[in-house]
């Protein structure tokens, strides 16, 4: 085969995650932050400002998700046994995330209970990513071919912070979204709440990178020794960059910065991540080649992507073009 099959499906399934993480980040920020906002007029206004694009935006999940039981089979196998509650408890959580968008505009009544459905469901399905993230981070057993842990491999401290600290840095990204989005008692609520959560983010970012060398001597080798080390560096150097970026827009009261340079420290974050897992796809276990469908079938799929991917894209790209500016009052999803 001319071209590296398995490799190329990696890369185009880290991409689909990582656009995920950046675009669904932010509106699952916004259902985090949904129970500090007060105000019926300014919920909806918060409401509002991911409405056009939130369903789209998990369109990444699906292809991601979808990709890896396609072109990675045997991860997948490994995988989902292993992270059976988290994803579950997750799915649950967007699917009453997801029915709030609808119901919350259609009764006065009961008005109540779908914020606190579209709080909850964003608050359970980012901490239960978190949780699988960390799981997945710490190492799943693998015997043969084939999951070789027990049901509550998933539930640990470094898996529970990871899921608290998903769960901040998605309010931090909501906050400097609405910041960036909004205007009046919004802007200036998620402002204040953006600076809480920025430093919080920060050293929580610090925690789990410091950790994470200790789970496994692999981590430690690609971090800490030589010559490896070479290509890790740039990226602590980048991330302090993008906290100084996201911090200082924040003093200086700053929109647009301060949410480009939180989605910086997620990219920064994503690329870390794939500098400890390369080229493993369950760490460290099973790698992408070991882990891949035949040839033929990425081939088929690759046909399909290659024109997908650009459709999904520009939708995107258009639907954030068409919704770009402020969230007007009495405008917006009804």
């Amino acid at each position: 085969m001319m071209f590296d099959l398995p490799f190329i499906w990696a890369g185009l399934i880290a991409f689909a995650i990582l656009a995920y993480v950046v675009l669904d980040g932010f509106d699952l920020g916004v259902g985090i932050l949904f129970p500090f906002i007060k105000g019926e007029e300014n919920r909806d206004d918060a409401m509002n400002s991911v409405a056009p694009v939130w369903d789209g935006n998990e369109t990444w999940l699906v292809l991601g998700g979808g990709g890896l039981f396609a072109v990675f089979p045997l991860a997948y196998a490994i995988v989902m046994p292993a992270l059976y509650a988290p994803i579950i408890a997750m799915l649950i959580a967007l699917v009453f995330r997801g029915v709030a968008f609808e119901f919350r505009w259609k009764t006065r009544r009961g008005q109540f209970l779908w914020d606190w459905a579209f709080a909850g469901g964003s608050i359970l399905a980012t901490f239960a990513q978190g949780i699988a993230l960390g799981a997945l981070v710490q190492g799943i057993p693998v015997e043969g071919r084939a999951y070789a842990g027990g049901w509550w491999i998933w539930l640990t401290p470094f898996s529970l912070f990871t899921g608290a600290a998903l769960v901040v840095g998605y309010g931090l990204l909501g906050a400097t979204w609405l910041n960036w989005k909004t205007t009046g008692e919004v802007q200036e609520r998620s402002l204040a709440a953006a600076r809480i959560l920025a430093p919080v983010t920060l050293v929580m970012i610090g925690i789990v990178s410091l950790w994470t060398p200790f789970l496994d001597a692999i981590y430690m080798a690609r971090w800490f020794s030589w010559p490896a080390m070479l290509l890790a560096v740039p990226v602590p150097l980048l991330t302090l960059l993008a906290a100084y970026g996201l911090m200082n827009g924040l003093r200086k009261r700053q929109e647009a910065l301060p949410f480009f340079a939180a989605q910086c420290l997620f990219v920064l974050c994503f690329a870390g991540l794939g500098i400890s897992f390369y080229p493993y796809i369950v760490p460290h276990s099973v790698t992408i080649w070991q882990a891949a469908a035949p040839d033929n079938s990425l081939g088929f799929l690759l046909a399909g992507a290659i024109v997908l991917l650009p459709m999904i894209l520009g939708y995107t790209v258009y639907a954030y073009w068409v919704f770009r500016g402020k969230v007007t009052r009495g405008g917006g999803y009804h």
